[in-house]
This record gives structure tokens, C-alpha cells and sequence, in this order.
């Protein structure tokens, strides 16, 4: 499945979890990576990660809920490698509470950078990809989006960006331009283990309560989801646009 050498790829959110695991992925695939966080100091580990394994890629400092910075990034990157095919929108935060004590500054946090961040980086992309007749765009999604306590603002801003994935994928398809979305089920990452700290809970426990509850009988890992956006990002997936894919373990 591997991707044509002069393939260029930016992924936000890719210092750590599924940001960092795609970008690895991207760039073992052959493809030249931008590796995008809030500041450039947090990309070093992934950046490290890629260039020991023989890939190419350049570190990248972006919030995405500036859109200077968000163009900057985007520019930085076809400076860099020349142009640019494939956009990961992988940044997140999570401001995890129950509505009624849920303040405006956490929800409009989350929306900013999950909803508007994808917004900014896709209108920023989308030149360069027109200009070319091709580009693929993975959005980051979520199984919340069907609904989860405490996460009315998550589970909003994953809901919204399945809504922009369909129409964007009719907006930019003349143009050779697939767009696609990826909601993952329960991930183990550092992200994760945080949400069940704040929660007074045990990571380990809680994993463990959550596999008991998955017909695979485990939660997923960051690798269970790349393989699926490396393929969205592949020549496999040229048909395929406008999709979200539930990457789960099954349905809880």
C-alpha cells in the first residue's frame, strides 16, 4: 500500500498518540511528513522517530485555532517538500464535564480546535490540492459522536466534523480531492490515561472495564487506527470520499 515517493503529507496534532503514530506510519509508507503541534519543541520525539527510521520529515509549530499560524504551516510545508497530498486533521483537546458545569471557555476550547482547527487547515490545503487535481483529507472523528456523557462538547465537535467530511467531499471532489473520516473507539493513549485520572480512576482499570465491554475483547491501540488512515490516504482509496469509518473493536 505504499505511497509514490514525491507523496507530501501534514498531520496536526502528531507529537504524541494517534498524531505521532500516523505520521510514522505516513513516512514508512514513503511519504515526506510535516509534523505539526502547538509549538515545534513537541514535535521533536516524533520528528526523532521518522528521521531514525530513514524517513523525511520537518517539524512544524501550529495552533491550529490561529489561522496565521494555520496557513503559515500549510506554506511551510509546500516550501519545504514541494507540495502537498495528503492532510491527517488529528489535534484535539478534551475539557471533559457534564453540561450544567461545563463553563463557556471549555466549550468553545474544544470546538475551536477540533471543528474550526479541521475548518482552517482544510481551507488552507485545499489550494495547493486544487492547484494539483489531487489530495486526500482524513478527519479525525470519534465513536462519541453518537453520544457520551460528559463530552457534550467533544461529542459536538466529532458529529460536526462527519457533517463536514460528506460536504467537503462534494465540495472538492471535482477537483480530484477525496475526503474521508475516521472515528476511533476507545484508543490507549497518554490523552486517555489523563481523561481517567481527572475522572479519579485507575488508566489500567478503566482500559480493562472498557475491554470487558468491546466484542474483541480489548481496547484498540494507536496502530489499529493508522493502517485505516494510511489506506484513506492511499491510491486504494480513490474512490472513496465522504465516508466516516467506525474503528471501534465493534459496536459497544
Amino acid at each position: 500500500m505504499g505511497l509514490a515517493a514525491d507523496t507530501v503529507a501534514i498531520v496536526t496534532g502528531a507529537g504524541r498518540g494517534i498524531g505521532a503514530a500516523t505520521a510514522e506510519r505516513l513516512a514508512l509508507e514513503g511519504a515526506a511528513v510535516a509534523v505539526v503541534e502547538r509549538s515545534e519543541a513537541d514535535t521533536a520525539s516524533t520528528v526523532s522517530s521518522i528521521r531514525a527510521a530513514g524517513g523525511r520529515c520537518v517539524g512544524i509549530g501550529c495552533d491550529v485555532t490561529a489561522t496565521d499560524q494555520v496557513e503559515a504551516a500549510i506554506d511551510h510545508t509546500v516550501e519545504e517538500f514541494g507540495r502537498l497530498d495528503i492532510l491527517v486533521n488529528n489535534a484535539g483537546i478534551t475539557r471533559d464535564n457534564l453540561l450544567f458545569m461545563m463553563g463557556d471557555e471549555d466549550w468553545d476550547a474544544v470546538i475551536d480546535v477540533h471543528l474550526h482547527g479541521a475548518v482552517r487547515t482544510v481551507r488552507a490545503a485545499q489550494r495547493h490540492m486544487v492547484r494539483q487535481g489531487s489530495g486526500r483529507i482524513v478527519n479525525l472523528s470519534s465513536v462519541a459522536a453518537l453520544g457520551n456523557p460528559g463530552q457534550a462538547n467533544y461529542a459536538t465537535a466529532k458529529a460536526a466534523v462527519q457533517g463536514l467530511t460528506r460536504t467537503l467531499a462534494v465540495e472538492l471532489g471535482p477537483h480530484g480531492i477525496t475526503v474521508n473520516a475516521v472515528a476511533p473507539g476507545f484508543i490507549a493513549t497518554a490523552m486517555t490515561d489523563d481523561t481517567a485520572r481527572r475522572q479519579g480512576s485507575d488508566p489500567a482499570q478503566l482500559r480493562k472495564k472498557v475491554a470487558s465491554k468491546v466484542p474483541l475483547r480489548r481496547v484498540g491501540s494507536p496502530s489499529d487506527i493508522v493502517g485505516v488512515v494510511a489506506f484513506l490516504a492511499s491510491a486504494d482509496a480513490a474512490y472513496l470520499t465522504g465516508q466516516t469509518i467506525y474503528v471501534d473493536g465493534g459496536p459497544l
